[in-house]
């Protein structure tokens, strides 16, 4: 009886640790990439979001789309079977400059002027 509970004891560690550890992985592919868009923002003359909460829920949202596609292919556009098409799409997208330039923002509102 008391063996089982010690080995109880380890399962809930060995979860609780893989969970740290997964969400610690987590963390630092969201800070990787939001330096990263950051940096292109500065290059390019633009600026991040400044709403946090969108800013992170797209940068999630890209993380996502790369885990499942294989490409951070921008949230608010279409994947379709044209590889050609898609990679069109992965952000910043060939799109981004030109709709700065026109609305102010691109599509999906990631970047801003």
């Amino acid at each position: 009886m008391e063996e089982k509970a010690e080995e109880e004891e380890e399962d809930k560690y060995n979860l609780k640790t893989n969970y740290q550890k997964n969400m610690n992985k987590e963390k630092n592919e969201f800070e990787k990439l939001l330096k990263e868009y950051k940096d292109y923002a500065k290059k390019n003359n633009i600026h991040l979001n400044p709403d946090k909460k969108i800013t992170e829920g797209l940068i999630k949202a890209l993380i996502e789309r790369e885990k499942k596609y294989g490409a951070r292919y921008c949230p608010c556009r279409l994947i379709t079977k044209n590889e050609e098409e898609n990679s069109k799409i992965i952000c910043p997208c060939v799109y981004c400059k030109k709709e700065i330039e026109e609305q102010g923002h691109c599509h999906c509102s990631l970047f801003v002027k």
